[in-house]
């Protein structure tokens, strides 16, 4: 009834089997650090907290990539990645965490406990990439896992040591000047000008002596290659050495003293800025305000102004990635994407604050992803919903970082972007986050205003699906009295409906839902939910017939429409009705018709409730094996999601139901076999098995 997810990500194909986890591939080939990987696979061996140190551009996060990759063997329950430079606000460290193992859980527990639960019996490794910026919220966290968890390992890179007592620190050392790092730099020096040979003596000796200059640090080096697709390897030694002493001094300019104190990357990036074009130099500072990717229109929106017009903005960006100051990727939507390192981010960041222009592009920035917020909201019961949903789990890094800057210059724009995410708060598996952000925003905003019935709204939807019924009924209440045109008014009455339907009152929820939608305003996102939520009523009420038509038209409103959300919930509502009339094997088609749309959606909890009533289905049809084994399944990913069928009396009787004629047709012994290998089988393999059945069988 009451839609939320999370995310059910894919696993990395690593070797020549799939391998449980999330690693990034490697954008660039490996070059060298055979000694160190073998260090650290001995470490990882014996200590459960290993921290790779070192200064920025020294190659932490690659070298635990690889150490991670060559290791996962050894972690049955997979290898989890999860990189923290976007993240700023320490109290969402452990959601951000959580995220990577898909808990998307919406009890009333903190994130750190609903995580502590999920990894109790895993046999892990988690990577935590970049904690310098967040040093004792990483370490209270990591405390909190490796206790809960006696089987987690836990691998981080950092500036500096974390300061854990159980902490094994791993300093990550240059490249050898003469050895790894003049490989390095002869690979990237022949990328970037494929006709390149070093059999000239001099050449040798040039690409030699830039590496001792760079200190053998593989990003300085990579900065410097860049240049070659203008200059000889000569002419760069000499440049380099010319300039080396000037943007190392302590009388720099343009802000480099402020950098890291390590003189070979101050070296590398003050100096790729000083050969950059005036323009060039503005697009890096202003570019420097994501905490994420951006694409080519989001470069114009933040980047032009003033000299550079928007026009010019691909130019300049095209000579920023042939300098090697801004990276490419092609995103899973197939749109080219952009990033920036963090230590280059770092730099941009300060000579924007030396432009005088950090205000002005953070408001910019601001601006742009409250009005992308708007464009979601609007679009998404249409067609381009699944398009939205991964742009908005690609660019949350920076929708939370518009959010922080407008809490804290403009408390109404707060509010407003913060209800306008409604759909990726509760619809988007981050009920927590979502609860937070909106109250802080109403607290900044206590008084009347345009933008707080859909805040409060937002609220309790998060509340409610937490199973915070109390104040989901209180915020319902308000919602009503603050709404402000019909479409509210359907909202509020869709929260208020059921935070007294879920505790058992139909009859009263049913009558509420009525008045709500008397009101002839379309098809919107609150009258499709007041919808739902009245087939939900009827369907306990044992008024299955007029639930079920209500729900074909309900489907077939979002089938018009191309919206797949809603049009899932309608599905698991002909399914239920369908179980309830005694045509199991009409409900098991509406359920796995109701999987297949959630699947694409990643919608962890609408998986969850559709496992459980798929199970049920296939074991009223004599499958007690097949329904056992997805009851497995379906127990797995409701750990996923947290608090079990929601502690709802309806989808509880479902799963008991299930199991009641899973057990009579199997006996124990067979049944919990079946149920093991169900929650062997893990999300993703179990999901195929639940849309094919165990023997192919399925739609």
């Amino acid at each position: 009834m009451f839609p939320a997810s999370g995310s059910v990500k894919g696993r990395t194909v690593v070797q020549t089997v799939p391998v449980v986890g999330n690693l990034p591939a490697e954008s660039t080939s490996f070059i060298g650090r055979s000694g160190e990987l073998a260090t650290l696979d001995g470490l990882l061996e014996r200590h459960r907290l290993v921290t790779v140190t070192g200064p920025g551009g020294v190659g932490k996060s690659r070298v635990a990539l690889r150490a991670a990759r060559r290791t996962q063997d050894r972690y049955p329950d997979g290898v989890w990645w999860v990189e923290l430079s976007p993240l700023r606000d320490r109290d969402l460290l452990a959601a951000t965490v959580a995220d990577a193992f898909d808990v998307t859980d919406q009890s009333l527990r903190t994130a750190c406990e609903a995580l502590c639960g999920r990894l109790a019996d895993k046999h892990s490794l988690l990577v935590l990439d970049t904690c310098e910026h967040l040093i004792s919220a990483c370490g209270h966290l990591i405390g909190e896992l490796l206790q809960a968890s006696p089987g987690l390992t836990v691998l981080a890179t950092s500036r500096q040591p974390l300061g854990r007592p159980q902490e094994r620190v791993f300093p990550l050392e240059p490249l050898p000047v003469a050895g790894e790092a003049l490989s390095l730099f002869k690979e990237r020096a022949v990328e970037a000008a494929p006709h390149l040979s070093f059999d000239d003596p001099a050449r040798a000796a040039a690409a030699t002596d830039v590496c001792q200059r760079l200190d053998g640090i593989p990003l300085a080096l990579e900065l410097a290659c860049a240049r070659l697709k203008l200059w000889s390897v000569e002419q760069l030694a000499a440049r380099l050495g010319s300039r080396f002493e000037v943007l190392t001094g302590t009388g720099t300019r343009n802000g480099v003293a402020a950098l890291p104190r390590h003189q070979a990357m101050r070296t590398a990036i003050g100096w790729s800025h000083e050969l950059c074009e005036p323009l060039e130099r503005l697009l890096w500072a202003r570019l420097s305000v994501f905490a994420g990717g951006f694409d080519l229109a989001a470069a114009q929106a933040i980047g032009a102004g003033g000299p550079l017009p928007a026009r010019s903005v691909e130019q300049v960006l095209a000579g920023l990635v042939d300098k090697s100051v801004v990276r490419t990727r092609l995103e899973p939507s197939g749109r080219l994407g952009h990033r920036m390192l963090d230590t280059i981010r770092e730099y941009g960041l300060r000579w924007l604050d030396e432009l005088g222009e950090t205000h002005e592009v953070a408001d910019r920035h601001a601006r742009r992803f409250r009005h992308i917020a708007h464009e979601a909201e609007a679009a998404w019961m249409g067609p381009g919903q699944l398009d939205w949903y991964a742009r908005l789990e690609a660019e949350h890094a920076d929708l939370r970082t518009a959010l922080e800057h407008l809490l804290a210059t403009d408390p109404e724009a707060a509010l407003d972007m913060a209800g306008s995410l409604w759909f990726v708060w509760f619809g988007c598996g981050r009920q927590r986050e979502g609860r937070a952000y909106l109250q802080r925003a109403l607290d900044g905003c206590p008084g009347p205003g345009p933008h707080r019935a859909a805040a409060v709204w937002a609220l309790g939807m998060c509340a409610f699906l937490q199973g915070d019924f109390v104040m989901a009924h209180r915020l319902g209440e308000e919602s009503s009295r603050a709404a402000r045109d019909p479409e509210q008014r359907l909202r509020a009455a869709y929260l208020y409906g059921g935070s007294v339907l879920m505790p058992g009152d139909p009859e009263r929820a049913l009558a509420i839902l009525d008045d709500a939608l008397a009101q002839d305003t379309g098809f919107s996102p609150g009258r499709a939910l007041c919808a739902l939520a009245r087939i939900y009523a009827l369907n306990n009420l044992a008024r299955y017939d007029e639930a079920s038509a209500e729900a074909v038209r309900l489907r077939d409103e979002c089938a018009a429409r191309g919206e797949r959300w809603m049009r899932a919930y309608a599905d698991y509502m002909l399914a239920a009705g369908a179980l309830a009339v005694g045509r199991p094997a009409e409900a098991a088609a509406h359920a796995r018709a109701m999987l297949a749309g959630k699947r694409l959606l990643h919608d962890s909890f609408g998986i969850a409730m559709g496992l459980d009533m798929l199970a049920c289905a296939v074991a009223s049809q004599g499958d007690g094996e097949d329904g056992a084994l997805l009851l497995g399944v379906g127990q797995e990913c409701w750990r996923t999601v947290g608090k079990a069928q929601m502690g709802a009396p309806e989808l509880t009787a479902v799963r008991e139901e299930c199991e009641r004629r899973a057990r009579a047709a199997l006996g124990d012994g067979a049944y919990d076999s079946a149920f093991g290998r169900g929650v062997a089988a893990g999300l993703d393999d179990g999901l195929v098995l639940a849309l094919k059945g165990r023997h192919g069988k399925g739609s």
